[in-house]
C-alpha cells in the first residue's frame, strides 16, 4: 500500500475538540501534490494522524453552505 501524501495548505478553523485531544478541522489541502480541496476531518493534537473525513471542491463547499443557509437550526 502505497503512503498518501498530504499538505496542509491553509489552516480554516477547528469546529470542536475532544477531551483526548483531537479537533475537528476544516482544512484546505493538497492530497498526492494535486490541487488542494476543502477537507473536514478529524486530528490528533500533534498533527500527524487524521481520522476519516470529507473533501470537497469549492463548488460543493459552496452547495453545502447553501443547504446549511435553508436549515432551521
Amino acid at each position: 500500500m502505497s503512503e498518501i501524501k498530504f499538505e496542509i495548505t491553509k489552516k480554516i478553523g477547528v469546529l470542536s475538540t475532544s477531551t483526548s485531544g483531537w479537533s475537528k478541522q476544516l482544512n484546505l489541502i493538497s492530497w498526492n501534490d494535486r490541487d488542494a480541496k476543502y477537507d473536514l476531518r478529524e486530528w490528533s493534537p500533534d498533527g500527524v494522524k487524521m481520522g476519516k473525513g470529507v473533501t470537497l471542491s469549492k463548488e460543493e463547499l459552496l452547495a453545502l453552505k447553501e443547504l446549511l443557509n435553508t436549515m432551521e437550526l
